[in-house]
């Protein structure tokens, strides 16, 4: 089995783990003080709040609303909780709009390396890694997104893009439909699912 096959098989089986077992976490400026229970106190604000808008965002009862959703979910997710990892990302972001995708991902890899548990770090490398058609690296990279945040639907949606480039229709299907089931007024992705559909149901197990 080739390094990206692999890679695909636990993306799937993060995948299919769903969202119990959700964790989502950033970097710190340090190790926490021993016995100070204000780090673990926000985490877990953190992730009730989180935990409420993935509920409101899958009950949406319109794009508009989603979309408002989506936006304070991704400014939650984005919040590094290091001045130097925000430093690093956004100098990342203006490299990538320059085309620069080499530098953008040096300075990704330094916030991976610095803050693992750092959602966004691996999420942005996916993207360039995608962009550079690295597939095998950019499933590398959503695998890790998916084990930290499996309700990680621009995840989803990206690993489905991927599949279907890899000729991989029906689990691109499952992932799609995946990606709905937590965001339903994705753009485009309802389109893609019903084109497939069809497609799907023709090919042989």
């Amino acid at each position: 089995m080739t390094r990206a096959a692999v890679f695909l098989c636990l993306v799937l089986i993060a995948v299919a783990a769903g969202p119990a077992g959700a964790q989502v976490t950033g970097p710190s400026s340090g190790p926490p003080a021993a016995g100070n229970p204000a780090i673990p106190a926000l985490e877990s604000e953190r992730g009730r709040r989180l935990d409420e808008l993935f509920s409101r965002l899958k009950e949406a009862p319109d794009a508009r609303i989603a979309r408002v959703i989506d936006r304070e979910i991704s400014l939650i997710l984005a919040r590094s909780g290091s001045d130097t990892a925000d430093l690093l990302m956004a100098r990342a972001s203006q490299a990538f709009q320059r085309q620069d995708q080499d530098l953008s991902l040096s300075l990704l890899d330094a916030v991976i390396d610095l803050y693992p548990d750092y959602v966004e770090g691996w999420s942005r490398r996916a993207t360039v890694y995608f962009a550079r058609k690295e597939l095998g690296r950019a499933v590398a990279d959503i695998e890790q997104v998916l084990r930290r945040e499996p309700r990680h639907y621009g995840a989803l949606a990206g690993l489905g893009m991927i599949l279907q480039q890899l000729g991989n229709d029906r689990q691109a299907l499952e992932v799609f439909r995946r990606a709905l089931e937590i965001n339903p007024h994705l753009e485009r992705i309802p389109e893609i699912v019903r084109r497939l559909q069809p497609k799907v149901d023709g090919t042989e197990l």
